[in-house]
């Protein structure tokens, strides 16, 4: 189901149509969330550490790496440095979909920003294409993940003992699908195949000279680099001012 499909739909708030476009993220984290959780108890966090942990940083892979590094009793420096790595791209993110929450106050961009997720920015950067993007909206599919991922932290951190290897079920497929998924939807773009593939290609390299987690900050930044090298016009982007608006601010 496409975004305009879902954000045309009539007698349905802004709240709830973003709220529906963000069930497919909870379905492939919530197992990640739960693991988390179990995670964390292992390495000598208390079920509110990890609750508190998951709705303060909330971001998947940086609470792994940091867990992992805790549980190893790595220097804090480099905890910190380590998550730093792998929420970079998050820094591409805000940079990306800025000019769609722009018109926004200064605190629902905060809330925004801190709420910014792979799929968060997908969404968004996919819906800004069609029209301008509401606040209402964008909490309603944010949020939503947002809770979601807390409160099955607190789950796994309370129940963890019960949860099965998600490689062995093959759970921890379901992201790259669903990422998959995400980026096939900007696949009209003139310059999507030659990014993706630059991107693929950068990452997999540093995966295997550089290692994780700095694979994936480095194959985002390649990207970027082709998109900024190439010739603006071919960059397929729309400005605002020329779009369709489809959501309107409550």
């Amino acid at each position: 189901m496409s975004i305009e499909t879902v954000t045309r739909r009539p007698g349905s708030s802004a709240f709830w149509r973003g709220a529906r476009l963000s069930l497919p993220v909870i379905i492939a984290s919530g197992p990640f969330s739960m693991l988390f959780g179990a995670i964390a108890v292992d390495n000598g966090f208390s079920v509110f550490d990890a609750f508190f942990m998951s709705a303060t940083v909330y971001g998947g892979a940086s609470q792994m790496v940091g867990i992992e590094l805790f549980g190893h009793q790595v220097a804090p420096w480099l905890i910190v440095l380590s998550i730093f790595a792998v929420n970079f791209r998050h820094v591409l993110y805000s940079a990306a979909v800025g000019r769609h929450l722009a018109h926004w106050p200064l605190l629902q961009q905060a809330a925004a920003y801190f709420l910014l997720t792979d799929p968060q920015y997908a969404l968004t950067e996919s819906a800004g294409q069609k029209g301008k993007v509401s606040f209402t909206w964008y909490m309603g599919a944010a949020l939503s993940v947002y809770v979601s991922w807390v409160i099955l932290t607190a789950v796994g951190a309370l129940f963890g003992k019960l949860i099965p290897d998600t490689k062995a079920l093959g759970i921890d497929f379901l992201l790259p699908i669903y990422f998959l998924g995400l980026v096939m939807d900007f696949r009209k773009r003139p310059l999507w195949l030659p990014i993706v593939a630059v991107s693929a290609v950068a990452s997999i390299l540093a995966y295997k000279f550089v290692g994780s987690p700095w694979h994936v900050s480095l194959g985002a930044l390649a990207g970027v680099a082709l998109a900024v090298i190439l010739p603006p016009h071919h960059s397929g982007v729309v400005p605002i001012e020329d779009e369709t608006e489809i959501e309107k601010l409550p």
